[in-house]
């Protein structure tokens, strides 16, 4: 005689299409909350005011209030990591043999995110503001090392062989200037408007970008070429 099994979970239902919608909009509604008003000034009643959603639906989609802040940051993590690592993988490909220069290295890490934030819509700049809170914040560390650290480190890798007198503190902390910058410009072009009396951010995109990837040349370069830290 068979005996049938009663082990074999049920196949649970994949999501609707309406359950996807509602749980992409709690999450735009948390990602832009979180950005303006940090972890704590946002509720998760705020949520799902923003959201219109009920409280219950926040919880549902995006678990308790940490749960949800790590996935806002987790969801465009990959994204923007793949982008990078494909520019990166695609650099070395032109070069050959031949190293990649500072200036290549750095332009494969901070152009994807600045395309991003200023051709693919607010939502990018606001990540930006989050990206900022986790990294200033340790109490985020393992957001930063699950999402950010291991495209990281790709990329301080390729740093410390450009210039290997150079210890791997003194090429990561370069590396984090760096990012530092990234996100200034993107958070903060309203300021060096108001400052400079220039024209609109898109108007100066490019200008603005080269800007900065030259100013995080020259100060890796003049760092790192003296072997600091060593």
């Amino acid at each position: 005689m068979t005996i049938l099994s009663t082990d074999r979970k049920p196949r649970q239902r994949a999501p609707s299409k309406k359950s996807l919608q509602t749980r992409e909009r709690i999450l735009d509604a948390a990602e832009n909350l979180f950005a303006q008003r940090g972890f704590e000034g946002a509720s998760i009643r705020d949520i799902a005011e923003a959201a219109g959603v009920p409280t219950a639906l926040v919880n549902f989609h995006g678990g308790p209030k940490d749960a949800l802040y790590f996935h806002i940051v987790e969801r465009r993590a990959k994204e923007l990591s793949d982008s990078r690592l494909l520019a990166l993988q695609r650099a070395r490909e032109r070069n050959g043999d031949r190293p990649l220069a500072l200036r290549d290295v750095l332009a494969c890490f901070i152009m994807p995110y600045l395309e991003k934030a200023m051709h693919e819509g607010a939502h990018w700049r606001a990540y930006a503001r989050l990206v900022a809170q986790v990294s200033a914040d340790e109490r985020w560390k393992h957001i930063s090392q699950t999402c950010f650290d291991p495209t990281a480190q790709v990329f301080v890798e390729e740093l410390s062989r450009l210039y290997p007198q150079a210890d791997k503190m003194a090429v990561s902390t370069g590396f984090v200037f760096s990012v530092a910058s990234m996100l200034t410009m993107s958070t903060s072009l309203w300021r060096m408007e108001a400052l400079g009396n220039g024209a609109g951010a898109a108007a100066l995109f490019e200008e603005r970008a080269q800007i900065l990837l030259q100013f995080c040349e020259h100060g890796l370069d003049a760092t790192l070429g003296k072997a600091a830290f060593s």
